[in-house]
């Protein structure tokens, strides 16, 4: 079985070990099991390596990877409205205003 440590590449810090599953939950948190099937979640981070050789896991965590993928789900389901646009154009621009 291969068991994964997660890395999170903001800072490089190992944030968890022995984990067998990764996914996501309906509401688009990053989900993480461990071998004994204990879970532990992300509210807003992006897989971006998965390395089975040397069983890493790397992610992102950023605010705006959940609202991001919220608006990408509504868009492939086709329930996506202009105010779902602006709402995130918002967070955008307010994040743009701090930098």
């Amino acid at each position: 079985m291969c068991e994964f440590k997660i890395i999170k590449k903001n800072d490089g810090s190992q944030i968890l070990e022995d984990i067998v599953v990764l996914s996501y939950t309906d509401d688009n948190q990053l989900l993480f099991r461990d071998v004994m099937g204990a879970g532990d979640t992300l509210p807003s981070a992006l897989i971006l390596d998965v390395n089975t050789l040397n069983q890493t896991c790397t992610v992102f965590e950023h605010d705006l990877v959940k609202p991001f993928m919220e608006l990408m789900m509504r868009f492939e389901s086709g329930k996506i409205t202009s105010s779902d646009i602006e709402l995130f154009q918002e967070m955008v621009e307010k994040i743009k205003k701090e930098i």
